[in-house]
C-alpha cells in the first residue's frame, strides 16, 4: 500500500467501536493541505467532524496536524522490522474524559492495525 492510499482506505478503519464508523472522510495527506473524518453512530444519535490540517509529514516516520479549534496532534512511526509501532500523542478536548478519549484513539489505532494485516 502507498503512503497516499491513507484516504482510499481510512473509512474501512476509522472508528472507535463497532457502533460507531465514518460515512464521508477527505484526506489530502500533505503539508498545508486538510482532512476532515465524519464520525457518526450507526444509529445516528451522536457524531462529529474530526477536522484540520497538517502541518509535518515525514514520510513513514512522523504525521503534525492541527485541528480546527487549534488543538495540535502527532502520529509517530517506528520501524521494527516486520514490525511498526504507532504512537498517537494529541490534546485532549476539555468536553470529554481524557481516558475515553485515549481509548478512543487507542481503539482506531487496534482497528487500523487489523485492516493492514488484512490486507498484507
Amino acid at each position: 500500500m502507498g503512503f497516499l492510499d491513507f484516504s482510499k482506505t481510512l473509512q474501512n478503519w476509522n472508528y472507535a467501536f463497532d457502533e460507531w464508523h465514518t460515512p464521508c472522510a477527505e484526506n489530502d495527506l500533505q503539508v498545508h493541505r486538510k482532512f476532515k473524518y465524519e464520525m457518526t453512530a450507526k444509529d445516528k444519535s451522536a457524531g462529529f467532524d474530526f477536522e484540520g490540517e497538517y502541518t509535518k509529514i515525514e514520510k513513514f516516520r512522523l504525521i503534525e496536524y492541527k485541528l480546527l479549534d487549534n488543538r495540535t496532534g502527532s502520529v509517530h512511526f517506528e520501524d521494527y522490522g516486520e514490525k511498526v509501532k504507532i504512537t498517537e500523542i494529541f490534546e485532549p478536548t476539555k468536553e470529554d474524559s481524557e481516558s475515553m478519549q485515549k481509548q478512543w484513539c487507542q481503539n482506531v489505532i487496534d482497528n487500523f492495525k487489523k485492516y493492514i494485516e488484512s490486507v498484507e
